[in-house]
């Protein structure tokens, strides 16, 4: 078993990929200088990964390198009780990720990941939830862009109210005001992946389109929840709305959340996510725009043949990124609009610099890492597969303010946002 004997805090696996030179050069920018944080560099190819840390300067120069193959359970095991947490980058995670959460259960080791493949951590909680608890392997799944901000963001937002009201939102509403930044070849492929996956298992898509498919085994039933393709006027935002990409796998994250808190937004609480697209006829055209193109792609993408020239001629591939300067110049606005049963209506809002799917999503995964590894006991928070939120909160919104860019923050007058 990982312990605070573990000769690290933290192992990057993956550190050789495009997010994970991202994650290695933000380790060593914010936590090189102290040595605050034992971490090491793992992966497949010992070149690749001397050459990425080659290219992270002196401040990198004695970072460990830890080498293996994903797939060997052996190697895995004797891995993995090196450390405390495994920050893996490696994924489609429903191809390459399972070996490695079965290491981190069996070995009580903490893990963080950034799938949004809703059908792989299904899969995860259904073989693990029981022996992870038992073992005591804090298993994190969705510590990027998807899920931390929404998940956080509700959290946070329900935090607020409580205190003012004693109650929280029972219906939150979370709206994308404004997001910069390119295509990640990853989520793309995860995306493909799960098309590929629906199209030979009937059960995968069920499991997709149950809100509550993420929830603790019996409780995976609740309240009709709101469309989760709305192309509608939303008249608490004062603006038309579109469904936004990643709503799929936040919303199955933020029900889990409320489920691991004892129902702590309520048994009937409701939650959705869209974008905004602004007032009057140039808003609605907008919507009916954006809302066409992403079925188009959809409806591409879950037939196999068009799916195959996509994947090979017109999107992104693993490991490809947008530039430096698309990622410094990122960034995303989130809305949260929260109603309590009194029909009291609160709003806050969870920003984040750099480009959200690259730039941003490497700093909040590497500190999801640290503050599982450094600041969350295991008897504040004991073995399962958790959500961001549930494992670790106000802990974790302290330090992604302080360290990672983002801020969270109510707003003074409910309808100005």
């Amino acid at each position: 078993m990982a312990g605070p004997g573990a000769k690290y805090d933290v192992i990057v696996w993956g550190a050789s990929g495009f997010v994970g030179k991202l994650i290695c050069e933000y380790l060593v920018s914010h936590y090189g200088k102290d040595k605050s944080i034992r971490w090491a560099m793992g992966g497949r190819s010992q070149s690749k990964l001397e050459d990425v840390r080659a290219g992270l300067g002196a401040g990198g120069a004695d970072i460990p390198i830890i080498t293996g193959d994903a797939s060997d359970a052996e190697a895995l095991d004797g891995i993995v009780q090196q450390t405390k947490v495994v920050l893996t980058t490696v994924g489609p995670y429903a191809k390459y990720g399972s070996e490695l959460v079965a290491a981190c259960v069996k070995h009580g080791v903490g893990y963080v990941d950034l799938a949004g493949e809703a059908q792989w951590i299904r899969r995860m909680i259904d073989a693990h939830q029981e022996e992870a608890e038992k073992t005591g392997a804090r298993i994190v799944p969705c510590c990027g862009f998807d899920s931390v901000p929404s998940d956080l963001g509700v959290f946070y937002l329900n935090q607020q109210v409580k205190k003012k009201t004693n109650a929280p939102c029972t219906r939150v509403k979370m709206r994308v005001k404004a997001m910069k930044g390119g295509a990640s070849g990853g989520t793309i492929a995860s995306m493909i992946n799960m098309m590929e996956e629906m199209g030979r298992d009937k059960q995968v898509l069920e499991v997709m389109r149950d809100p509550y498919s993420l929830n603790p085994e019996g409780l995976r039933e609740g309240p009709k929840q709101p469309s989760g393709t709305p192309i509608e006027y939303d008249k608490d935002a004062h603006t038309w709305i579109a469904p936004f990409v990643m709503a799929g796998i936040n919303t199955r994250v933020v029900q889990r959340t409320n489920a691991l808190l004892d129902y702590a937004y309520g048994e009937e609480f409701l939650y959705d996510e869209a974008m905004m697209m602004g007032e009057g006829l140039t808003g609605r055209l907008s919507t009916y725009g954006l809302a066409g193109g992403l079925g188009g792609f959809v409806a591409a993408a879950a037939f196999g043949p068009t799916r195959n020239l996509m994947s090979r001629f017109l999107l992104p591939k693993p490991g490809e990124g947008p530039s430096k300067e698309q990622r410094e110049n990122g960034f995303y606005d989130l809305v949260f609009i929260g109603m309590t049963e009194d029909d009291q209506t609160f709003v806050s809002r969870v920003t984040g610099d750099k480009d959200p799917g690259y730039g941003s999503t490497a700093k909040i995964i590497s500190e999801c890492a640290i503050c599982l590894a450094k600041d969350i006991t295991s008897e504040q928070t004991g073995g399962g597969i958790w959500t961001p939120a549930a494992a670790m909160g106000d802990q974790l919104v302290e330090r992604l303010e302080k360290n990672a860019g983002l801020t969270f923050d109510m707003e003074e007058v409910a309808d100005q946002y």
